[in-house]
């Protein structure tokens, strides 16, 4: 459990106080996804247990989307390693660790701050591997289109009935490491089923990143969503290059954005508990 927001604990953090970060933290996502969306970048939050094969995936991916011409990019979260990220890197995948200490999700402002001196708007996809747990990370927004949970075959068919609020707010289920079947007591119809009943109309794809099956299912999901976006980049091309430059002050005091678009103003609003101060210069009042 994190220990800083309670994550949802009325007996370890005030649920008044906990209604406040979450709050905070929608304010902060709706920031986040406004780029992603002007950017033309689809951002998908995936996210599974230690183990279930979230980085394998995001390997795998990213031989399937050279074949493509995607451009891809990731943030990795840990709690005090950057294996992963250094793993993705390794893959041809640009990304960044993101180290949360005791933190057991990512909340929307890490991601934003992440997102500094980081190529992300230059990406078609990026991706935002949560840290490895099935609960508290399904709570939190992060501003992403869309949310993809990993779960593994080795993990048991009762996961989704055991930790249905993260199979409840995912749009796609991942069945990892299908090639390991043939060895475990496993009865993928009991899985199917346990995840239908926490999301009815549940889309499911199962895959193994290690032989290749199911990954061109796996990539034609993604091409349905990053389809309207690439043609509103094409259509826009200015998205393509919006920054997303911040001077930040000392810790808890305001800090400008510097948003090379749109229209000018200054708006302070709350991420995390401390404001930022947007600067946006002289343009079109329709892009931002």
């Amino acid at each position: 459990m994190c220990t800083t927001c309670g994550c949802g604990d009325p007996e370890l953090v005030p649920v008044e106080l906990h209604e406040k970060i979450l709050a905070g933290n929608d304010r902060a996502a709706r920031h986040n996804r406004e780029h992603f969306i002007a950017a033309g970048v689809l951002a998908l939050n995936v996210m599974g247990s230690p183990g279930a094969g979230k980085t394998g995936v995001l390997e795998a991916t990213a031989k399937a989307a050279a074949a493509k011409g995607w451009r891809l990019g990731a943030v990795s979260a840990d709690l005090a390693t950057d294996n992963d990220a250094r793993r993705l890197e390794k893959a041809g995948i640009p990304s960044r660790a993101i180290t949360t200490g005791q933190a057991c999700h990512l909340d929307a402002e890490l991601v934003h701050r992440s997102l500094h001196d980081f190529p992300w708007q230059e990406t078609d996809v990026f991706f935002i591997e949560n840290v490895g747990n099935l609960v508290c990370p399904a709570i939190y927004d992060l501003g992403q289109a869309a949310n993809v949970v990993v779960l593994s075959v080795t993990e048991g068919e009762d996961k989704p009935l055991k930790y249905p609020v993260m199979f409840k707010a995912a749009d796609l289920v991942l069945v990892t490491k299908i090639d390991l079947v043939p060895h475990l007591d496993v009865d993928l119809a009991k899985l199917r089923d346990a995840i239908a009943r926490v999301m009815p109309g549940a889309k499911v794809i199962e895959l193994s990143a290690r032989t290749g099956e199911g990954m061109d299912r796996w990539i034609a999901w993604l091409e349905e969503l990053r389809a309207p976006l690439a043609e509103a980049r094409a259509a826009a091309p200015r998205a393509a290059g919006l920054r997303f430059d911040h001077v930040h002050a000392a810790d808890g005091e305001a800090h400008a954005h510097v948003h090379p678009h749109g229209h000018d103003h200054e708006h302070p609003h709350d991420h995390g508990g401390h404001e930022h101060a947007h600067e946006h210069g002289g343009g079109d009042p329709k892009r931002g």
